[in-house]
């Protein structure tokens, strides 16, 4: 099991570096790959400044997505929670739609400044919306509780979220991308901000992962093995809600990513938590980053929304799957 381990890891990190060369030809009119880029300045600085941000940004927006669902699924023991669990999607989706409402603009075409305080938004509003989450759940000791706040904090969220779009006209254009998600507003500080927090999340991640095996076992065979149940739960959910806050303030929501890869993951190899939290990572990155190569290349030069591709293609494989679940656990 360790050696098929390896060998995913290095397969997925293989297939992710062949993806990324292969972004810096995918561009507006298609796939090419000009000759003379590294003597054409204005050729270069697209490909630095424009295709490489976004490739790589694609990808560790996935990645944060993909290590996000793996904690959630591994936290809640269910195989079917992902990483907006908790509301922090339409808390997301509901800051960005007060920040637009207050400021305008359109998400396509802001100046910095303004892509800054939409990322702000977008992220603190998630994170408020977790903290609501817990605060009606009364904390993280009812594993239910907090599933159900989690989906009323959600829908109340989203309703308030289409309330502000509704009495704004112009905002419902721009609010209906953020909701479909694109990779096409990340550039180079924030794939650094995304890289970052990969590494941070992924490192506290795998430091708890010794709790998620104990909870898989089951909660109160992990309490009679003298695992900190409280402190893990705590710092795992930090860890899914700044992943998961990360990736949608810098690209908005992107569907399914979350919950596929942990599942394609499982259903490759048997490892421990602290491999699957990579392997899902991986895995997130290299879904994503493939899923934007295809919106960007079906119908160049125009752009499919990534967030609605993800949703197909990730809805078809789960339905795929289900049968042989059932099968499994039959």
């Amino acid at each position: 099991m360790k050696r098929r381990t390896v060998y995913w890891t290095l397969g997925l990190l293989l297939l992710s570096t062949c993806l990324l060369v292969l972004g810096g030809g995918v561009g507006s009119q298609g796939w090419s790959w000009p000759s003379e880029w590294l003597s054409d300045p204005v050729s270069a600085q697209i490909f630095w400044d424009i295709r490489v941000p976004r490739n790589l940004g694609a990808w560790l927006g996935g990645a944060l997505l993909g290590l996000s669902g793996a904690v959630a699924q591994g936290l809640f023991r269910n195989p079917l929670a992902d990483p907006y669990l908790l509301g922090s999607s339409a808390g997301a989706t509901l800051g960005v739609s007060l920040y637009l409402s207050t400021w305008g603009g359109s998400m396509m075409m802001l100046a910095v400044w303004e892509r800054l305080g939409i990322t702000g938004a977008a992220f603190v509003g998630g994170l408020l919306a977790v903290m609501l989450t817990l605060t009606l759940s009364r904390g993280m000791q009812h594993t239910m509780r907090l599933l159900l706040a989690g989906v009323v904090v959600g829908v109340v969220l989203a309703a308030l979220a289409s309330l502000v779009a509704i009495l704004d006209p112009h905002l419902w254009q721009t609010l209906q991308a953020f909701m479909l998600g694109s990779a096409a507003m990340i550039d180079s500080s924030a794939a650094v901000l995304m890289g970052v927090m990969l590494l941070i999340c992924l490192s506290v991640a795998v430091w708890w992962s010794r709790v998620l095996d104990a909870l898989h076992l089951g909660e109160d065979t992990a309490r009679s093995l003298g695992m900190p149940l409280s402190w893990a739960r705590w710092g795992l959910i930090s860890v899914m809600s700044l992943a998961t806050g990360t990736a949608v303030s810098q690209m908005g929501l992107i569907a399914f990513i979350g919950l596929a890869a942990p599942h394609a993951v499982r259903a490759t190899v048997r490892c421990t938590h602290a491999s699957l939290l990579v392997l899902s990572a991986l895995m997130g990155g290299v879904l994503l980053l493939a899923s934007d190569l295809l919106a960007r290349g079906i119908r160049a030069p125009e752009e499919l929304p990534v967030g609605l591709l993800t949703s197909v293609l990730g809805g078809g494989y789960l339905l795929w799957r289900m049968p042989r679940m059932e099968r499994g656990a039959s």
